[in-house]
């Protein structure tokens, strides 16, 4: 048996609406509501803050290695998208990239206090090895003790290619397991190709079929201006009616960014129970429009936070763009409340996985957890010490952090890894 306790922190967020004080005590690898053992590891949580690990409900981990670059920023999406495809196949996208990319993007996620990532990988060149790929990306969060939900996405791929290999990713990596979900809960995986924008009902149809097999969620990217704009073009329909009719509203789908979107499809997507996430990080500094998040709420949606890639948003801090979330929710509703926001970046981003166990600190719920310190100047005349921790100290990093009862940040440092080492091995493989 393994046993931590988190002792004397100010507060602990528990979940949306609960904040208590006392312990957080847990037992091999999940919170529970016994005494703690007497000879468990104490965390002194003095002047500190406790919530559950941040989800990170939409990333591409991939692009952590593409970030600024010259003629990407401030631009249409219909121009972003072939800027960055051109900078994939100069560096030649392969196992090694996407294990490199990962490491250096799940390092960033975890020293920001996200212990779960959901990363839509999306670019897979022709005849690749993708199981190796993908694996690379659960080696990398393996490595740093990081949770990771690997969906096997699809841009413009062959339908039939991408199935298959959506196939025998999920073959390698969780074989069996329900939901798509290893037996120590640490690997996750999805499918979901891009969006109507980009890939056909083919692909939706054949991945939707991968999933019904294997018991996979399914994910995809919808209403963002290019996606509207495209669908019109093409099919002379909307990205919503579209997705309908190609059986991807559904409670298993979880659709990112939904920037434009109607009253009426709001209401159709709650009968139809989707979950939903919201990327302010990338949708608002690109031009791209921002989602409604109350209305979705109000309506019953679940919603999640994500940062999307560094191609869009050159950060992967979860808690920064929480804080973005609620300065921009004016411009289309109501200001969100920091304590609805954050537990947006945490269950509602867990609910859009299908995993009740992430995202609070409930008996029974995972060990995953953040300490963040409140006792310095950056918090001075903070009346709130939740609300304050997305108010106050932009960019803020949590002291500790940890993933399944094990310690994965101490003081504000990796403990299986080395940021420097995994900075330069990125810089290196990408020539910069």
């Amino acid at each position: 048996m393994t046993a931590l306790v988190i002792r004397d922190a100010v507060a602990v967020v528990e979940a949306e609406g609960r904040i208590r004080t006392g312990d957080v005590v847990c037992v091999d690898g999940l919170v529970v509501d016994t005494p703690a053992p007497a000879d468990a590891t104490v965390i002194d949580a003095s002047g500190c803050v406790v919530t559950p690990g941040l989800v990170n409900a939409h990333h591409h981990l991939l692009q952590t290695a593409f970030r600024t670059l010259p003629g990407t920023r401030g631009i249409p999406m219909r121009e972003w998208l072939p800027a960055m495809a051109a900078a994939y196949a100069e560096a030649g996208v392969d196992p090694g990239l996407t294990g490199i990319a990962a490491r250096a993007g799940l390092a960033e996620a975890l020293l920001s206090g996200v212990t779960t990532v959901s990363d839509h990988h999306l670019t897979w060149p022709s005849g690749a090895d993708t199981v190796g790929m993908a694996r690379a990306a659960a080696e990398a969060a393996a490595d740093l003790g990081a949770r990771l939900a690997f969906v096997r996405g699809a841009a413009r791929d062959d339908p039939q290619e991408a199935a298959l290999s959506a196939e025998a990713i999920a073959a390698a990596l969780v074989d069996g397991r329900p939901g798509g979900v290893s037996a120590d809960g640490m690997l996750q995986v999805a499918v979901g190709p891009a969006g109507v924008h980009s890939d056909p009902r083919e692909t939706f149809a054949l991945l939707g079929e991968v999933a019904e097999r294997r018991g996979l969620r399914r994910r995809t990217q919808a209403n963002e201006v290019v996606d509207v704009e495209i669908a019109q073009q093409k099919y002379g329909r909307r990205p919503i009616d579209l997705l309908e009719d190609w059986g991807w509203l559904a409670p298993d789908v979880t659709l990112a960014h939904l920037c434009a979107v109607t009253d009426d499809e709001i209401a159709r997507l709650a009968a139809a129970g989707v979950t939903a996430t919201h990327a302010p990080g990338c949708d608002v500094p690109m031009g791209w429009g921002v989602a409604p998040v109350a209305k979705l709420r109000d309506a019953g949606i679940p919603v999640g936070l994500g940062t999307s890639g560094g191609g869009s948003n050159d950060a992967g801090h979860l808690l920064a763009d929480a804080r973005l979330a609620m300065q921009v929710s004016a411009l289309v509703g109501p200001q969100l409340a920091a304590s609805t926001v954050l537990a947006m970046a945490t269950g509602g981003s867990a609910a859009g996985l299908g995993r009740s166990e992430l995202g609070r600190l409930t008996p029974g719920s995972a060990a995953d957890l953040c300490l963040w310190d409140v006792a310095g100047v950056a918090d001075a005349g903070v009346a709130d010490r939740v609300a304050g921790l997305l108010w106050a100290s932009p960019g803020r990093r949590p002291r500790e952090v940890v993933v399944a009862g094990r310690v994965v940040v101490e003081n504000g440092t990796l403990t299986s890894g080395d940021e420097a080492e995994i900075t330069a091995r990125l810089f290196e493989r990408v020539g910069r």
